[in-house]
């Protein structure tokens, strides 16, 4: 059975896909800190409930967790991430991921779907590595 609940994120709503009787996975969202200039990093991370056949982004925005995307189709890698631990599978073929991006562990969060816990590296540093960014 499937149950459709809309969320609402950054003023745009999605409908975010929870199947009854699935598991659900912790993942953890871990954000790369840095941004003043120094060469320390810190980390600042976000812990979440994904069910079974449901999207990292839309278990984020369900929980109030505000992350970068655009086409929610896997097509232009606004919502990237790096797999640092764990499985993923993407519900659709990743077109915005390149063969040795996805071998490196990156994962389009919009089309991504926990198969196991998983820690993934996410923010403008792990974007910045893939695409380049005109305001930075």
């Amino acid at each position: 059975m499937v149950r459709r609940a809309p969320t609402r994120s950054g003023g745009r709503t999605a409908t975010a896909r929870v199947t009854s009787g699935s598991s659900a996975h912790a993942v953890v969202l871990v954000w790369r800190d840095g941004q003043d200039g120094s060469d320390e990093r810190e980390e600042h991370e976000e812990r979440l409930s994904v069910a079974g056949n449901e999207t990292v982004l839309a278990a984020a925005e369900r929980a109030g967790v505000a992350l970068p995307f655009g086409c929610r189709t896997g097509a232009c890698a606004t919502c990237t991430g790096q797999l640092l631990d764990g499985r993923i599978e993407h519900a659709r073929p990743p077109r915005a991921l390149k063969e040795r991006h996805r071998e490196a562990g990156y994962v389009l969060l919009c089309i991504a779907e926990p198969r196991s816990d998983c820690r993934i590296a996410v923010g403008a540093d792990v974007q910045a590595e893939l695409v380049s960014n005109p305001w930075r």
